[in-house]
């Protein structure tokens, strides 16, 4: 019998969030820039799906390395898979073509190809460069190069206003003022989510779909938003570990009656993200953000003193090398 990937993607997910856990939420500033799995041996970031699977295996295993590569790539790079370690499923979309029965012409199916990989840690005698040192990130104070990703998107922010949504109508991001949050964590964290809800618009990605809250297309578009959260939080080395309670039991009835719709949710967080670093890598193409309500250049407005002085940061140049997230995008959307 043929596995379901998708009822074991799910059932796995399920898991963790019955347990009070949802396996995207972490504390990602012990590991700097490096919290989003990789292929160790490509340097490719995982996606999609591929990258809350992976971090359930870190979780449950006490994996601290985000480093994984296939038997294969052990060996080929001069170590090996120690005897007895159980390796981990990660997953990527094939295709058979088959004949249509009405037409006659060969269209293409895509199904699911399981296959398996390894941690770093589960493996001996590999090069220093598959093992790169941890850097923790102080994330208690403003970050130049989030601001600048920010900017980038040309998305409209605005800032005073006590709540955060992403409004369809008039596309517009509002966020309260940074300094009204407890953490830089909470402050780029909620940014992202909102981000993610403004490319889900038609002119962008067409993604939204929910008319009013609770309806299952809002849910879906709320995961997803979710996801990307976690995606850049991992990426630029922000914790996103606030407490989940209140969205648990949501998520729980909503992937037990959809089987397919974390995989797909997963897919269109990691498209977001693919979205807006397109943007951010597209020279000339942003417009500043606001990130209060005056006129004046990001950077500018970042080193203000209307912030409180414990969460500004020194200017530095926006560095594009310096953030995994910033690489060629092929790289980043390979699976292995």
């Amino acid at each position: 019998m043929a596995r379901n990937l998708h009822a074991e993607i799910t059932n796995r997910i399920l898991a963790h969030l019955k347990a009070g856990v949802a396996p995207w939420r972490q504390s990602w500033s012990n590991k700097g820039t490096g919290a989003m799995p990789r292929n160790a041996s490509t340097g490719r970031a995982y996606s999609g799906v591929n990258v809350p699977l992976l971090w359930c295996e870190q979780q449950e295993r006490g994996f601290a390395s985000s480093g994984w590569l296939t038997f294969k790539q052990a060996r080929a790079a001069g170590g090996s898979v120690r005897k007895g370690e159980k390796g981990s499923t990660v997953v990527f979309v094939s295709t058979i073509e088959r004949e249509d029965e009405q037409t006659g012409k060969l269209r293409k199916i895509p199904f699911l190809k399981a296959y398996t990989v390894f941690n770093v840690e589960q493996c001996d005698d590999l090069p220093a460069h598959m093992l790169p040192a941890v850097e923790p990130i102080n994330a208690d104070r403003r970050d130049e190069l989030a601001d600048e990703f920010l900017a980038a998107s040309g998305a409209k922010i605005r800032h005073g206003e006590g709540r955060a949504y992403y409004r369809r109508s008039d596309d517009i991001i509002n966020l309260p003022i940074f300094a009204s949050f407890v953490s830089s964590d909470r402050y780029y964290g909620t940014a992202f989510h909102e981000l993610a809800h403004w490319t889900g618009a038609e002119h962008r990605l067409n993604r939204i779909k929910g008319k009013k809250f609770g309806d299952q297309e809002y849910t879906y578009e709320e995961l997803v938003a979710e996801l990307a959260s976690a995606f850049l939080s991992a990426e630029f080395g922000y914790d996103n570990d606030e407490d989940a309670a209140a969205y648990l039991q949501g998520w729980i009835k909503f992937l037990a009656d959809h089987e397919t719709a974390f995989m797909s949710a997963a897919s269109d967080a990691s498209k977001a993200v693919a979205y807006l670093r397109e943007l951010a890598l597209a020279e000339g193409s942003a417009e500043p953000v606001q990130l209060e309500p005056v006129k004046a250049e990001p950077v500018q407005v970042a080193a203000r003193a209307i912030e409180r002085p414990a969460l500004r940061r020194a200017v530095q140049d926006f560095d594009t090398s310096s953030l995994p997230l910033f690489g060629d995008q092929a790289r980043q959307l390979a699976l292995f």
